[in-house]
């Protein structure tokens, strides 16, 4: 993970081990800790938006449908522990294929309950996977550049 003057090689299973830098000299104590716990948590947020839809039988997920205004089904995604947000909410409404186009989330962060952002230009990747490459939130557009998926 990268911002600003920084730069964490996020070790994800163990992220003590991760090694951080700071205007590429090596942090080992003072922030090292906080700057770890930022990469963590901008990980997380940043790995939602790309790859959500594969984390939705991770530990500490509530899944359950709901039916929406239209009738149709949708998806109530509750994660109720792990993660950087546990107890964010958010409402996916399904195309015909069964791939996300859209979701409504309630979280933390975010002041206004039910905000809806989309899940756009879906492209199969070179291993075979589905992933967005897009996404709109209100009247922004969020484009991701270079998304990758190999084996």
């Amino acid at each position: 993970m990268e911002w600003e003057a920084y730069r964490v090689l996020l070790n994800l299973g163990n992220p003590e081990k991760s090694s951080v830098f700071e205007r590429d000299i090596r942090v080992e104590k003072g922030l090292r800790a906080e700057l770890i716990e930022k990469a963590v948590s901008n990980f997380n947020n940043d790995s939602f938006w790309l790859v959500a839809p594969f984390k939705v039988f991770d530990s500490g997920t509530g899944r359950s449908l709901v039916t929406l205004e239209d009738g149709s089904d949708g998806l109530m995604i509750t994660y109720t522990s792990g993660g950087t947000t546990p107890g964010d909410s958010y409402l996916w409404k399904l195309n015909q294929k069964g791939l996300p186009e859209s979701f409504r989330m309630w979280v933390e962060i975010i002041p206004i309950g039910g905000l809806e952002a989309t899940w756009e230009d879906w492209q199969i990747m070179e291993s075979g996977v589905f992933l967005p490459t897009s996404h709109q939130l209100g009247p922004m557009d969020f484009k991701m550049e270079d998304v990758k998926a190999y084996n």
